[in-house]
């Protein structure tokens, strides 16, 4: 969730820091790393570790292997800090954690599970996606890669063939239902952007935009979005947060920019009081009414969204009370790809409150009707937290 600032990497010593805020990446400078600890280096610590490892020579009943034990040990440091935001990621696990966050990888544009019957099935098709444009459909059953059996794989070894292919297609081998024969369906390998940003016109004249997560990508999609609504005669306007974890910094700073007045978005300060400043110019400040929905869902990059609202009360915030979670994460890249996550600050909102552990009050509280609480999808109309937003914007966005 929120993260901010800078991240570290070159060497073990030295660093090589990218900014994650809420999230994310934003900028690079280097930095130097002090190399003496005072945990690993402690005599009594390397015995007892040394003891440790012999008594797994000794004793354990299989082969062991040092590099797990290793990346093992350094998760383990990291989790002794007793935060559930910091974490250490072996070089595999961060790779695919800067792919999530910048919401685009290469790949062929679907989501799979296992099947029971052997295979991956797919579950979903990205809009627009090559997968969908080749022809794949939710519920096809993948028996084969490239003329590779494939049913005794777990969908990651299959995600890895389509991924690290130095071809520009892939050829599948798909099970659908109610068709006498397998087909074969060939697909492009390109880049795929996650969808993040979802929009809609609603009546009258309301436009509706659903950010699920501030990703890479998640800002030109907005932009997309917002246009295409005002093409559509766009009057007023509802942003949806509910449930959106938060993301990166820069995502959610960056469409900030096109709705706020001139003046500070948001600032972090680390346990040194070193504050840092992110800022809007004004020059594209929304002149429509704006309702945001949140709820005990909404965290980090959705709390700097709803905060900024709240604090230039250009819009009503909308549904129940947001995670808290006020405090920043950077990542700090290390020379063997490996990277370390650490809670670096705290961040404020723009009237310089921080919300970490009591989240951000909405204007207008509006719980989710219990009947729809355990169902995944219902329609607007019996989204009542939606339909109150709605009630809002067309009084004029008073908050009675």
């Amino acid at each position: 969730m929120a993260d901010n600032n800078f991240w570290k990497g070159a060497a073990f010593g030295t660093a090589f820091t990218v900014a994650v805020a809420a999230g994310g990446y934003a900028g690079y400078k280097y930095a130097q790393v002090p190399a003496d600890g005072t945990v690993l280096s402690d005599s009594a610590r390397v015995q007892k570790l040394e003891y440790l490892e012999e008594l797994i020579d000794t004793y354990y009943l299989e082969d062991k292997d040092e590099d797990e034990l290793a990346e093992g040990l350094y998760a383990g440091l990291i989790y002794g800090l007793g935060d559930p935001y910091s974490r250490y990621y072996t070089a595999k696990e961060y790779q695919e954690e800067n792919t999530s966050s910048q919401g685009s990888y290469v790949g062929i544009g679907v989501v799979m599970q296992e099947n029971k019957e052997g295979g991956v099935q797919i579950v979903q098709c990205y809009e627009g996606g090559p997968g969908e444009a080749a022809g794949l459909k939710e519920g096809d059953v993948v028996s084969a890669v490239d003329g590779q059996d494939i049913t005794e794989s777990s969908v990651s070894e299959v995600a890895s063939m389509i991924r690290d292919s130095d071809a520009k297609n892939v050829i599948l081998t798909v099970h659908r239902e109610n068709a006498d024969e397998p087909l074969t369906i060939t697909v492009p390998i390109t880049d795929v952007e996650l969808p993040s940003v979802f929009h809609e016109m609603l009546e009258p004249k309301i436009g509706y935009i659903r950010i699920t997560e501030f990703k890479g990508v998640t800002e030109e999609q907005y932009t997309t979005a917002f246009k295409d609504l005002k093409d559509q005669g766009m009057e007023k306007m509802i942003v949806d947060l509910r449930d959106n974890p938060g993301g990166l910094l820069d995502s959610v700073c960056d469409i900030l920019r096109q709705i706020l007045p001139e003046g500070l978005i948001v600032y972090t300060e680390d346990k040194n009081g070193n504050r840092e400043e992110e800022t809007c110019d004004g020059k594209n400040a929304l002149d429509i009414p704006l309702a945001v929905l949140v709820n005990e869902n909404s965290a980090s990059a959705s709390e700097i969204f709803a905060g900024a609202v709240k604090d230039y009360g250009i819009g009503t915030i909308v549904g129940t009370t947001t995670y808290g979670k006020g405090i920043v994460q950077s990542i700090r890249t290390l020379s063997d790809g490996s990277a370390v996550k650490l809670t670096v600050s705290k961040y404020y909102t723009p009237k310089g409150n921080n919300i970490h552990k009591t989240g951000i009050t909405p204007d207008v509280e509006e719980k989710l009707d219990s009947n729809l609480l355990n169902k995944s999808d219902y329609s607007h109309e019996e989204d009542n937290q939606l339909q109150r937003a709605i009630q809002v914007l067309e009084n004029d966005g008073e908050s009675s």
